[in-house]
């Protein structure tokens, strides 16, 4: 409990230096990030998750070391999600790049508090949500929670219907909940003013449109949360292990998104992945009470998911891209 504590306080240390940095220091002044910029970025946060692991394994031992990794990888995993809708929602609003990175800043640093509320609550409702041990054609069943089963059958329909087709590029975003929230706390304008999230308009001060296009990527954030946060409690029922692997994917990403921007074709087959993991998941939730899959192995599969995919869409490029490609060529 004691190293707990010195890793929580260092954690938190350590997130918000890091986003003092990030904010103040790299990005005092709007610009559009470049790739190398998203890239070195990149870099940094996993390296940090990296070193953070090995900081798990040296005090706590390899099975939370194992389960931090394992969280950080499924979450980082769905979220790439996230960052399909995110590219649409700028599109949509036609959101000027040089402010992609502050919109992006303050949704993560709510889906930093809202992720905390989501950890700890459903810990602490799930340690309340356990059968007793019961028997059925002489098996006996042992720690049967009730959440964590629906959570796990849940994840396995999600997994499966990812499959399918998906129309979010037709979506029209000014109707979403993010939106509404927005306007029933502010009267809000539909123009930009520079990098300002407030402006004045005929006399009276107003919500510029970057503070709705920031209430619909928290909203979307919340949504997409409702898949990861549960698999992630699969790997683990240790708040502080899938709190920090969770933060620690989310921040890093801001820079990833900017990097899928310019690259989506690397991830043509990666929902084939995501599906895979969630469905994994869901499953392992099920049979819990029957059977344990270790945190190294469930690690091993979601790795060996993620860059089978992640292959799959640089070798095999669809043959849409390859048409669009060939026209840019002959242009």
């Amino acid at each position: 409990m004691v190293t707990n504590i010195y890793f929580i306080s260092g954690f938190a240390l350590l997130v918000v230096v890091m986003l003092l940095i990030d904010l103040g220091l790299f990005n005092k002044k709007a610009h559009k990030i470049s790739n190398k910029e998203a890239a070195i970025w990149s870099c940094v946060w996993i390296g940090l998750a990296a070193i953070f692991g090995g900081l798990v394994y040296t005090f706590l031992g390899i099975e939370k070391a194992s389960e931090f990794y394992t969280a950080f990888l499924i979450e980082k995993a769905l979220s790439v999600d996230n960052l399909f809708v995110f590219i649409l929602v700028f599109g949509f609003f036609k959101v000027p790049e040089q402010y992609h990175h502050k919109v992006l800043f303050w949704g993560i640093v709510g889906a930093i508090v809202l992720r905390a509320i989501f950890i700890f609550t459903g810990a602490t409702i799930i340690s309340y949500t356990y059968l007793p041990d019961f028997t059925i054609l002489g098996y006996t069943f042992h720690e049967v929670n009730i959440i964590l089963t629906l959570f796990g059958l849940f994840l396995v329909y999600a997994g499966i219907k990812s499959l399918g087709g998906d129309d979010d590029d037709e979506q029209d975003f000014s109707k979403s909940f993010g939106v509404k929230i927005i306007k029933s706390i502010f009267p809000v304008t539909d123009k930009f003013d520079g990098g300002k999230f407030f402006t004045i308009e005929n006399g009276k001060k107003v919500g510029t449109l970057l503070l709705v296009v920031v209430g619909v990527i928290e909203v979307t954030d919340l949504i997409f949360a409702v898949d990861s946060i549960p698999a992630i409690f699969t790997v683990s029922r240790d708040p502080f292990i899938l709190y920090t692997s969770n933060i620690f994917a989310i921040l890093g990403l801001r820079t990833l998104y900017f990097l899928l921007a310019n690259f989506m074709h690397y991830f043509a087959y990666l929902k084939y992945g995501l599906a895979g993991i969630l469905s994994f998941i869901g499953f392992k939730m099920v049979i819990a009470p029957i059977y344990h899959i270790s945190s190294p192995l469930s690690l091993s599969v979601v790795a060996t998911l993620l860059f089978a995919a992640t292959i799959a869409s640089i070798v095999w490029k669809p043959k849409v891209e390859e048409k669009e490609e060939e026209k840019e060529l002959v242009a």
